[in-house]
């Protein structure tokens, strides 16, 4: 960005994990940013700590005067108050994506992608360059414990950034290195079939510079085929060795695995003692198998982020190898908040066999999103699905009888997942607030 340019910068929706870590590196720029969201969050009470003025609620009079920028996230239509005040003032007005990609072309950009795991490599990745010196701005898609944020300031040109496929958001930046963790059909709402979203990551593969690196599994099925004639070096992160994480899962050993490949890229003097010593320290990120603590009766309770029917059955089977490990023989109990209509109609079948590894299941209410609900799928159906695999499940009508539920069924050496990408984490930090 232009240092001479916009100098106040107005967030709609800056709760958003990239808007609240984008806002975070403008301000550490130097601009004045301010924004607002439709409620509090601990992303939000994360800005207000770093000086960042948060409007709680969304009205035209909360754009400042002398505001030069009106930055919106992608859930933010055009009739929201604040952007029709902006198009009325003649304020100029752009994307998330749309400024990260100006702010990525200034810079030696570092890209994270993939259809799991994203947020994790991107963290890790961040903690790898932070503990070798290398002064790496970065922006991930959710709070890392070890920074206390989702943005790690750095004075280099060096930028790591968690890119999302949707909508071909990753087509705005212009990464030298990009990392693909894995590929799965997702996004199904804007995706119809994996080709169309291979063909996305095709372009993204190709824009990388005959000078510039694809870190990935290149014998994945669905990534093997879109490496065909690419200019870049392609770096196979499983030729990695394992590393000591506190992390469980295998899921995250590849994470490991692929973070550390794009580390010695990026450094090449980086030693080995560091980038396992990094990793073994890594804390993880907020939501992304997260323990949040004890019920009053003594019950351990998790939350996670993961929303895909791969990531929930991952998720579940780490959670169950390190109940065995620790030689706790309780039920495991989970609470699944599904995320979008789409998703949940498209992958129906999928997330009926992704809960093997759960005792009992319990249904939120589809958290809908930008979309609406035409009747056709519901958590009902998905209970009765699960069910059918063999898997004790039910459906709620809302968040407060999950919990309810959660406190009448749960008994002493139980544990609890939440899981999800809407608001069910709040129901885990409910249980352990008694």
């Amino acid at each position: 960005m232009n240092e001479h340019a916009q100098n106040l910068y107005f967030f709609t929706g800056i709760g958003g994990i990239g808007m609240s870590a984008l806002a975070q590196m403008l301000a550490g720029q130097g601009y004045k940013v301010e924004g607002s969201d439709r409620e509090a969050s601990p992303v939000t009470e994360m800005l207000e700590a770093h000086g960042i003025r948060v409007y709680i609620g969304q009205k035209a009079e909360n754009v400042p005067e002398g505001t030069d920028l009106l930055v919106y996230s992608d859930a933010v239509p055009e009739d929201n108050p604040e952007r029709i005040a902006a198009q009325e003032r003649g304020i100029a007005q752009l994307s998330y994506f749309q400024v990260l990609g100006r702010v990525s072309s200034g810079m030696t950009t570092v890209a994270v992608a993939g259809t799991h795991g994203k947020t994790t490599t991107t963290g890790m990745l961040a903690r790898i360059l932070r503990d070798a010196d290398v002064d790496a701005s970065a922006i991930i898609g959710s709070i890392v414990e070890d920074f206390g944020s989702n943005y790690l300031r750095g004075n280099s040109d060096i930028f790591v950034v968690e890119a999302c496929e949707y909508r071909d958001h990753l087509l705005e930046l212009t990464p030298k290195v990009l990392v693909i963790t894995n590929l799965e059909w997702d996004h199904t709402d804007y995706f119809p079939t994996l080709a169309a979203l291979q063909g996305t990551f095709r372009k993204a593969i190709q824009r990388v510079p005959s000078g510039g690196y694809i870190i990935t599994d290149p014998n994945l099925p669905a990534i093997q085929p879109l490496l065909e004639g690419v200019a870049a070096t392609i770096i196979d992160y499983t030729k990695e060795p394992a590393y000591t994480l506190r992390l469980p899962g295998t899921f995250n050993q590849d994470n490991a695995r692929a973070a550390a490949a794009a580390a010695r890229v990026v450094a090449p003097h980086i030693s080995e003692s560091v980038i396992a010593s990094a990793l073994a320290d890594f804390r993880g990120t907020w939501r992304r198998f997260q323990y949040k603590g004890k019920t009053i009766n003594g019950i351990d309770v998790y939350d996670d982020y993961a929303h895909h029917p791969t990531a929930v059955a991952e998720t579940l089977r780490a959670l169950r190898q390190l109940r065995e490990k620790e030689g706790k023989t309780g039920r495991s109990i989970v609470a699944f908040h599904p995320h979008l209509y789409s998703r949940t109609k498209d992958l129906l079948d999928a997330f009926s066999s992704a809960f093997g590894d759960a005792d009992e299941v319990i249904i939120a209410p589809i958290y809908g999103a930008r979309e609406i609900d035409d009747g056709t799928v519901s958590s009902a159906i998905l209970a009765e699905k699960i069910k059918e695999q063999g898997v004790s499940a039910r459906a709620a009508d809302s968040l407060e009888e999950v919990e309810s539920a959660l406190r009448d069924m749960a008994q002493p050496g139980d544990v609890i997942i939440t899981m999800g990408a809407g608001d069910i984490y709040k129901v885990a930090d409910a249980l352990v607030k008694e």
